[in-house]
């Protein structure tokens, strides 16, 4: 976890998992990198908030495999799941709804968050019937911060095909993604 600026009321949080997905972003706005993973982001952003003060909102910036071929570009999620959680099944054994999907308004894509990278046809084939993109944190920092009551908004640039080979598409990709994050977060923020 690492905290780059000063958290205020009046200002989003930018939030990302790794430093080479923030390399192009200015220094005007509060930047947490969370590390990879559903547990290292939720961690981090619990803790930042839990210290406060609060952001305006939580802007959750990354690299995303597409499960879909004309998913490209930057996009703006609708609503995220987790992928590896058995909700139903869960729900089915103890009565209880945990870690349904939540829906983050607008029409864009439905993001299926997970602790896996996925770089398998059969895998990517499995997720395509529930969502549009894959990435590994997405759902945790949404969670966390509607948790603690702040907005959220989950930005993620399409780096792969979340197929064979998105291991080495994602290498050679990430530097331009987080080129192009930077000029959402210039063009929106």
């Amino acid at each position: 976890m690492d905290l780059r600026g000063t958290i205020s009321p009046d200002r989003p949080l930018l939030v990302l998992a790794i430093a080479e997905e923030a390399a192009h972003l200015d220094s005007r706005l509060p930047v947490l990198l969370t590390g990879m993973g559903k547990v290292n982001a939720a961690v981090a952003v619990a803790a930042t908030l839990a210290r406060g003060p609060l952001p305006s909102a939580v802007v959750n910036l990354g690299t995303a495999g597409a499960l879909h071929p004309d998913w490209t570009g930057t996009q703006q999620v609708g609503s995220v799941l987790q992928h590896d959680l058995d909700t139903e099944f869960i729900r089915r054994l103890t009565g209880q709804t945990v870690g349904a999907p939540l829906a983050l308004g607008g029409d864009g894509p439905v993001l299926a968050t997970g602790d896996q990278f996925i770089a398998d046809d059969e895998a990517r084939a499995a997720l395509a019937a529930r969502a549009q993109l894959v990435d590994m944190e997405g759902y945790a920092v949404a969670a966390t911060a509607l948790r603690f009551g702040v907005p959220v908004r989950l930005v993620k640039q399409v780096s792969d095909e979340a197929g064979a080979g998105a291991d080495r598409t994602w290498m050679e990709s990430v530097d331009d993604c987080a080129r192009l994050l930077a000029g959402w977060v210039r063009d929106h923020l």
